[in-house]
């Protein structure tokens, strides 16, 4: 049986597996801008953010199992917040419970997270009101999350790794 990785580990194996989505979502932006785009383009861009929008769901969830065991039962990413809040770390406490809920809403799309994150003053990223999801050619169509926007995996996994640390001290 192969060793475990540990968080942070697995946090750089993602960001390596997202880098080429990224490079060849910002090339195909590129090269299409202000064009019109064929379909082979769209469908590109499509399958990237798809990986994209599941390497954010994986390291998420497995940070959150990785991570329990601090906490005795009830939501990981609640106690998580009320426990960052009560030490101090308000900046931290609101971005991770802001990428719990921009994961949940990849992964089961409208509802009560999602509701949440359009209430949101000052949200972190891009929340897509569901009307505009047929906008722009360039988008992945039913996403809700623009995972797209420069920034929203190194943030989510600059995120997760903080919170580790956090845990990791306490």
């Amino acid at each position: 049986m192969a060793a475990s990785h540990s968080v942070p580990e697995l946090i750089a194996a993602a960001q390596a597996t997202v880098k080429p989505s990224q490079d060849r979502i910002a090339e195909l932006q590129q090269n299409t801008h202000g064009q019109s785009v064929s379909a082979d383009q769209a469908d590109a861009f499509r399958a990237e953010t798809a990986a994209i929008e599941a390497a954010s769901i994986d390291v998420f969830s497995t940070f959150e199992s990785r991570m329990q065991h601090h906490f005795k039962r009830g939501p990981f990413s609640r106690k998580l917040k009320s426990l960052l809040l009560g030490a101090g770390q308000t900046d931290l406490a609101h971005r991770v419970y802001q990428y719990y809920l921009a994961v949940n809403v990849l992964k089961h799309g409208k509802g009560a997270s999602y509701r949440e994150l359009i209430a949101t003053p000052n949200c972190t990223f891009i929340v897509m009101p569901t009307e505009d999801t047929a906008a722009n050619q360039l988008r992945a169509s039913d996403s809700l999350i623009d995972v797209n926007v420069p920034g929203f995996f190194d943030g989510l996994t600059g995120t997760i790794l903080e919170a580790y640390n956090f845990l990791e001290k306490q």
